[in-house]
């Protein structure tokens, strides 16, 4: 999108974890928090929201429609989207607890987030993996900006993603960085 102010736009972030969780704290400054689609699962990336890119076993590769990694959509309203293998989005709202706050400008997201590995299947039960000292983690962080257009205005992700076309966290975890978990 054009360029924007630092009124506009702000964004910075914390990880921390224990065993069960992946603990990420959010805090934008944005100055319109615009959430128009009250359907979850239509255009939900054309909303303000916080997207969480996670490979648990740091493999990288294409996920687009599989589990091989998630492309977390969390928005205002604390629902969490990604697309499922059959190509349909879907809720998972079970991966990630968050609570959202906002006073004034500032929006402060703070998440507990399950990690699964990419054996994870839609509709039946899975168990999360456990974290430990060491592991390696794909992980990247955006934020989709809109400020009242039809469609997002920005996209501001944490890593660098080389080439014209910079919207791919959804499809390819090769351009996530590497998050590796220390006490």
């Amino acid at each position: 999108g054009e360029a924007y102010s630092f009124q506009d736009f702000n964004g910075r972030y914390k990880l921390s974890w224990d065993e069960d969780f992946l603990y990420l704290l959010v805090e934008i400054t944005d100055d319109t928090l615009y959430d128009a689609r009250k359907e979850p699962l239509k255009l939900w990336w054309d909303d303000d929201c916080v997207e969480v890119f996670l490979d648990e076993d740091n493999s990288g590769g294409l996920h687009q429609f599989s589990h091989n990694a998630f492309a977390y959509h969390i928005a205002l309203d604390g629902n969490v989207v990604d697309l499922a293998p059959d190509r349909e989005p879907r809720l998972y709202n079970e991966h990630i607890s968050s609570v959202r706050s906002t006073i004034g400008k500032l929006t402060t997201w703070e998440m507990a987030i399950r990690l699964y590995n990419d054996q994870y299947k839609d509709d039946e039960a899975n168990i999360p993996v456990p974290l430990k000292q060491g592991k390696k983690v794909g992980f990247a962080l955006a934020y989709c900006d809109n400020d009242g257009s039809k469609e997002r205005e920005n996209f501001i992700g944490s890593v660098f993603v080389p080439g014209e076309d910079k919207n791919q966290g959804w499809i390819n975890a090769d351009i996530f960085g590497t998050l590796v978990l220390e006490e």
